[in-house]
């Protein structure tokens, strides 16, 4: 009744007395709605007709800070303090004030302050417990959160928050002992069977990880969380087909996800019905196009599958998405081998090099490549290149000494091909592949086998 006289009185630029608690009330249903300006009125006009208010003040004070004047709070905060030091609220404002400076240490020491003169502590507790996240102090903030869930055990974002705290110190056996003193209290608590099961999940213990799930799902069978991760446990547990039917149970629940939909499709391609993977990689490329997860999927069974082209489609997608992955690079330049586009493998390589992918895979591949397709100076020099990072590897000494030789530099040649087998004999298979006509060379066969006999 209240509000609708004071937005009466505002239409009209009428008048109208408040008493005290009514434009409390007013004030904060507006700032609880979010609306600063009408609660900037109703603070305006509450003390012009209550000057000496501290309740009001202390509610201008809250609209400062909201509005970032921290000075002004803090000057009008000592004024309040004068008229009722003990008031927790000045120590809470004060404190919150300090926050947002990132005087963190200095809002913790107001707090504590504030819970002398308090009669809620839990509300402090709260923001006490937060002080302590803002400085990674784990243990402390934990402590704090588990005292307002002592006092109310249906707090749940205090509750989330003892947890959160355990997993940062990675204190996982100790969260479980703690979900389970607190579950013997609140057997019929989902969250916390929820969160139990995470623990155990996090701790390979999947079994337990399940039975915790399957009670969080039988308390509340709406509960999309708890069918979600009871899915996931499912898949480490190679219960695959259980796993996709609790995830289409998600989607039943809820709006459809690409997550949801791509964890069904790596389902179905590990029971190998690559079909309907296939179907439900689709469905999250529509449902969400710029997950380049889901196109690289899509591209990956197709390669399985030796269904090229469409696996250079659908990586297409991807590099369109993200075009410095040199992952994506290194499939393009796969792909591309496979259908004969030496030049556009060559690319793929090439890229891989640019973005800092100079694993000996990538430079044998643009060597082998270019010397396939005649570029011998080229691959030589890549050759030589990846010798600088890869001193001592067999893949790139052989091919240095099958190249040499293509160039009719015997010395450099038997050089490398000597240094090639110390390094790994068994490896000098792939001349005969790469080099067939060095590989039969008299010279190089008498090489070989003297080395063979020598190394017995």
């Amino acid at each position: 009744m209240s509000l609708l006289k004071f937005e009466s009185m505002l239409k009209t630029n009428a008048v109208y007395f408040f008493d005290l608690v009514e434009f409390e009330e007013i004030i904060i249903h507006y700032l609880d709605a979010g609306k600063h300006a009408l609660a900037k009125k109703a603070v305006k006009l509450g003390l012009q007709q209550h000057p000496t208010s501290v309740e009001l003040k202390l509610l201008q004070v809250e609209i400062y800070i909201f509005e970032d004047e921290l000075d002004k709070a803090f000057v009008l905060l000592n004024i309040i303090e004068r008229l009722e030091p003990n008031n927790d609220e000045i120590f809470i404002q004060r404190a919150t004030i300090f926050s947002k400076r990132g005087k963190h240490k200095e809002a913790i020491e107001l707090f504590k302050t504030a819970l002398k003169f308090t009669d809620d502590k839990v509300d402090v507790w709260s923001l006490l417990g937060m002080e302590y996240l803002y400085l990674d102090d784990f243990k402390n903030a934990r402590l704090t959160f588990a005292k307002c869930v002592n006092v109310d055990s249906e707090d749940y974002p205090a509750l989330y928050n003892v947890i959160y705290c355990f997993d940062m110190d990675e204190e996982h056996e100790e969260a479980v002992e703690y979900l389970l003193n607190y579950i013997d209290n609140n057997p019929y608590c989902e969250i916390a069977w929820h969160q139990l099961g995470r623990q155990y999940y996090v701790l390979n213990k999947f079994d337990e990880a399940l039975s915790s799930f399957d009670y969080a799902v039988i308390i509340d069978e709406s509960f999309v969380g708890g069918y979600l991760e009871k899915a996931k446990t499912l898949e480490q547990l190679e219960r695959y087909q259980e796993a996709i039917d609790n995830y289409l149970i998600t989607l039943e629940l809820d709006d459809a996800t690409a997550f949801v939909y791509i964890r069904i499709g790596e389902c179905y391609e590990k029971l190998e019905k690559y079909n309907n993977a296939i179907s439900f990689y689709k469905k999250a490329v529509h449902e969400d196009p710029l997950l380049d997860k889901g196109w690289v999927l899509l591209t990956n069974l197709y390669y399985l599958q030796k269904k090229y082209e469409k696996a250079a489609y659908y990586l297409s997608k991807a590099l369109k998405i993200d075009e410095d992955n040199f992952l994506y690079w290194r499939s393009y330049a796969q792909i591309n081998l496979k259908l004969n586009f030496f030049e556009e493998a060559i690319t793929g390589f090439e890229n891989c090099l640019e973005l800092k992918d100079d694993s000996l895979e990538i430079y044998i591949g643009l060597s082998d490549v270019l010397f396939f397709i005649g570029e011998f100076e080229r691959s030589l020099r890549v050759l030589i290149k990846a010798k600088k990072i890869h001193e001592k590897a067999a893949e790139i000494e052989y091919r240095l000494a099958g190249l040499f030789f293509t160039f009719s530099k015997e010395k450099y040649s038997m050089n490398h091909l000597i240094a090639a087998m110390k390094i790994d004999y068994e490896y000098s298979i792939v001349l005969n592949d790469l080099f067939p006509v060095f590989y039969e060379n008299k010279k190089v066969q008498n090489l070989l086998n003297d080395f063979k006999s020598t190394n017995k």
